[in-house]
């Protein structure tokens, strides 16, 4: 039986496919188009009419080393929030970025890298990768406002409790705009 040049057309296609959605190999692909969508996106601030305040700061956390930390004690501060995991694709590729960020702010904001999946993972992940963020796990449920179904869902929120950025999916969180944002909240 011969092939026509359709069929075989078809095939490549099928295990490009195959490929993309069931191996490493597509994991890394998936996380390359992210970083180079991300690269374009910048994080975009919520309207000062429709920004919603945090009224419940209560969110138990533990950090890779077991300490366990009260979201509460970060009231009255400028605060990242950042979900994610070590599967998902968007959540890796914009991590570099956050690395970045986190290395010249870790000063003057609060980071909170609050991993959706295993200890183990994430620790190895870190590791490999040579990143020394503040990663937690949660205890309990987080306030209803930094609730998502989506990840990596990131937000950024003011010392008065407001959140200024509520953002999901993959961006540029070394942005020019995004460090105007943080220096605009640190100065309030």
């Amino acid at each position: 039986m011969k092939l026509s040049k359709e069929q075989i057309s078809n095939v490549i296609w099928i295990l490009v496919l195959l490929l993309i959605l069931f191996t490493p190999v597509g994991f890394h692909l998936r996380v390359w188009v992210n970083k180079v969508i991300a690269a374009t996106l910048s994080a975009d601030e919520v309207e000062d009419d429709e920004r919603i305040t945090l009224e419940d700061y209560h969110w138990n956390l533990v950090d890779l080393e077991g300490k366990r930390t009260d979201f509460q004690s970060t009231k009255g501060k400028v605060v990242v929030v950042n979900v994610w995991a070590t599967w998902c694709p968007p959540c890796v590729a914009e991590l570099p970025v956050f690395v970045e960020l986190y290395g010249d702010y870790k000063d003057k904001v609060v980071f909170a890298f609050v991993a959706n999946d295993e200890k183990a993972k994430v620790e190895a992940f870190l590791e490999k990768k040579g990143y020394a963020l503040p990663v937690y796990f949660q205890e309990s449920e987080a306030p209803q406002e930094l609730t998502s179904n989506t990840i990596p869902a990131t937000y950024i929120i003011s010392k008065s409790g407001k959140i200024v950025v509520d953002e999901k999916g993959a961006a540029n969180w070394n942005s020019e705009r995004t460090r105007t944002l943080l220096d605009e909240l640190i100065a309030e």
